[in-house]
């Protein structure tokens, strides 16, 4: 293992295995694995939710920290700490343990399922307050805070009006990574006075005014060092167009220096067809006899008829940005096609109203689970032939990146990480690895489904391409060197200074 030469404390409101909403656990749980051996010393903090495994994980009390303050509104809260060791590496993964907070169902709101806490802004607050005084209660001297999404972005305001005398701190350089634009944090003007920040502060153009609102991701984009962001195109999509910039580009192409697209990477372990214990069939690019046997497991349990139609898997958040709209503008004519669905997740109600009468209406076609299952997953990337991702945006992506692993064709909207990682494939199949679209249309969408299930009639042009793609480096090892390097250009660094009153 590499000498320890840099110190990061990593934020984030959710982090595999412990806790999951969405491809941000994921990221935030694979990425500190390889960092730590390329040598940072790694230190991690997180909520302690009520549905964490304490004993599972050994998650014991911090027991040289007494209990600390944390202020909200104008209110002391107390918390403890707590901590294990991240199963598998050397790195310490601090808990913030309020009841208050956390002693309840859920992790943080999601907009699409309308599952929502009429404190999610005092959570916020309180969780970036925890943060900065366990950091300080601790003595960490951190060379870099790397703040993850909204959640994590009243941090780079704290260190740079607050912490600025802190000798500790004040050379602390702040990464905030946006992991998706689209969810920005927007609260009432008064969320200032209950974080503790002046309401004066609250001036039309400021960091801290949107539109007559608190935007907590303007405002990390403006106080932060350097500003993260998940691909390279995304990074560009994002600076550069009000499509993807919602509504920040301006803010986003005046700090375009200091803005680093790296792409994301998958867990090669985790995700392995020779070696995955949660399918039926093991197999390798050498031998893909087992992924067939997959195909039929997962027909079987999407109670669909056995057959060897092209299967489209899908797993994902069933909501608008997933190009769940034009993909049921499209479904009547491609049920037409010689083909069968298998979807898999949970999102917005009107889709799974859909999908659900879809399934009815096309019950030797159409195979729906609105649960989420991580081993259903795992089976849908194994036995599907194309995994369709028709995104409107797509900041990374890591479904597409699993496919390939699996040899499973992706089939996607050439956007943001999709872009990045996903290339038409010949009609041969000696390059390339999928097939994209531009046009957001269920048109655009349906053409290139026809042009895949012809590519499929050409068994060997399958096989050649499947072995090739399976053999494809996606794992963290590059994009982890990258983030290395951003660290280091990190140091000291932060976005605006301002001092308190």
């Amino acid at each position: 293992m590499a000498e320890k030469t840099l110190g990061v404390a990593l934020v984030s409101t959710e982090i595999v295995p412990f806790s999951k909403v969405g491809g941000l656990a994921d990221v935030v749980g694979a990425l500190p694995d390889e960092l730590e051996k390329l040598g940072c010393e790694m230190t991690i903090f997180t909520p302690l939710y009520s549905e964490i495994d304490r004993e599972k994980f050994k998650i014991r009390p911090e027991s040289k920290i007494g209990t600390l303050d944390a202020e909200v509104d104008g209110k002391i809260h107390k918390f403890n700490l707590q901590s294990c060791l991240k199963p598998g590496t050397g790195i310490k993964v601090y808990f913030i343990d309020n009841d208050h907070f956390y002693g309840r169902a859920g992790i943080y709101t999601v907009p699409e399922t309308g599952d929502a806490y009429e404190d999610e802004d005092e959570r916020i607050i309180f969780f970036n307050r925890a943060v900065m005084e366990s950091i300080k209660a601790l003595g960490l001297k951190p060379d870099v805070i790397h703040c993850n999404d909204f959640h994590a972005g009243l941090i780079p305001v704290y260190l740079s009006i607050e912490e600025s005398g802190n000798p500790d701190l004040r050379e602390a350089g702040t990464v905030f990574s946006v992991h998706n634009l689209a969810y920005q944090g927007i609260f009432e003007p008064d969320f200032l006075e209950k974080a503790g920040l002046d309401p004066e502060l609250f001036q039309p153009m400021s960091p801290f005014e949107f539109w007559g609102r608190v935007n907590l991701m303007k405002m990390a984009l403006m106080f932060s060092g350097v500003i993260n962001t998940v691909s390279r195109t995304y990074a560009e999509e994002i600076s550069m167009s009000e499509e993807f910039g919602c509504g920040l580009e301006g803010v986003l192409t005046y700090r375009k220096d200091d803005l680093v697209g790296i792409l994301n990477g998958i867990d090669p372990d985790a995700w392995d067809p020779e070696k995955d214990e949660l399918i039926s069939h093991n197999f390798t690019a050498s031998d893909l006899s087992g992924k067939k046997k997959n195909k039929d497991q997962l027909l079987k349990d999407f109670g669909l008829p056995a057959g060897d139609e092209p299967v489209l898997g899908i797993v994902s958040r069933l909501v608008d940005q997933k190009g769940f709209d034009i993909l049921s503008e499209a479904l009547d004519e491609l049920m037409d096609l010689d083909l069968k669905f298998v979807i898999l997740g949970t999102g917005q109600k009107k889709y799974h109203d859909l999908y659900t009468e879809l399934r009815k209406k096309y019950p030797e076609k159409m195979g729906v689970k609105l649960v989420f299952n991580n081993a259903t997953a795992h089976l849908v990337e194994a036995g599907s032939d194309f995994f369709l991702m028709p995104s409107r945006y797509e900041p990374c992506g890591l479904n597409q990146m699993y496919s390939l692993r699996y040899g499973t064709i992706p089939v996607v909207r050439a956007t943001g990480g999709l872009k990045d990682t996903v290339f038409e494939l010949t009609s041969g199949g000696g390059k390339g690895n999928g097939f994209t679209f531009e046009d957001y249309t269920p048109e655009a969408l349906t053409d290139t489904i026809k042009r895949a299930l012809k590519f499929y009639n050409n068994s060997k042009a399958v096989e050649k391409a499947r072995i090739r793609m399976m053999k494809e480096d996606h794992s963290w090892g590059n994009s982890a060197s990258e983030y290395i390097k951003m660290y280091e250009s990190a140091r000291g660094r932060i976005g605006m200074r301002l001092t308190t009153r």
